[in-house]
């Protein structure tokens, strides 16, 4: 880590209009004025199979999921919007995970795409709950994989009235707790840097 750190953005959604990938961008915007350096990425531009494990002993890792191990452990922190399925987190999110932490048996020394990184999570939901209950298990996730995950989550309901035709947040509070966490993650980014 430098004294800039570096954020990869993502939403967990690969849906053109997803809310997620409206709040990454208000959440992305934040973190590059506090200081970070900002790379946000779409899932759509790195599409995956279903994770098999016998694919992966036949055939080794897919190329994308090379390029982001690679753009994974280049960076210090995430920041991760992510949809509620049912109560959880969605199955893109889940299946990029999982081929990203298996080891490329074309690598010797195979990148760290997660351990030791921190994350700021959120999520935006039609629903009241603003999506908190699949937050809760994308936190036990990340905390599998020995990523640290802040305090400070934002859950956005009433997602398809929350943004103004700007593709803004309306309401300046909820604008708040999302600058506020995207902030915390590069100031806890730069004061764990070596």
């Amino acid at each position: 880590m430098s004294n800039t750190p570096k954020i990869l953005a993502f939403a967990g959604s690969t849906r053109k209009d997803s809310w997620n990938k409206k709040l990454l961008k208000e959440a992305a915007e934040a973190a590059h004025g506090a200081g970070a350096e900002v790379t946000v990425i779409d899932l759509a531009d790195y599409p995956l199979p279903l994770y098999d494990g016998d694919l992966d002993a036949a055939q080794g890792l897919p190329e994308n999921a090379k390029k982001l191990q690679k753009l994974f452990a280049e960076h210090d922190g995430f920041l991760i919007a992510s949809p509620d399925y049912n109560g959880s987190y969605s199955g893109v999110l889940k299946n990029m995970i999982d081929w990203l932490s298996r080891k490329d048996r074309d690598s010797e020394a195979p990148p760290e795409p997660f351990k030791g990184k921190i994350a700021a999570i959120m999520s935006a939901s039609p629903g009241g709950m603003g999506g908190l209950r699949g937050l809760e298990k994308l936190h036990d996730l990340l905390d599998t994989l020995q990523v640290m995950v802040l305090p400070e989550v934002v859950a956005v309901g009433s997602i398809t009235s929350a943004f103004n035709e700007a593709g803004k947040l309306k309401d300046p509070k909820v604008a708040k707790n999302v600058e506020n966490a995207a902030t915390r993650l590069v100031t806890v980014a730069r004061r764990l840097a070596p």
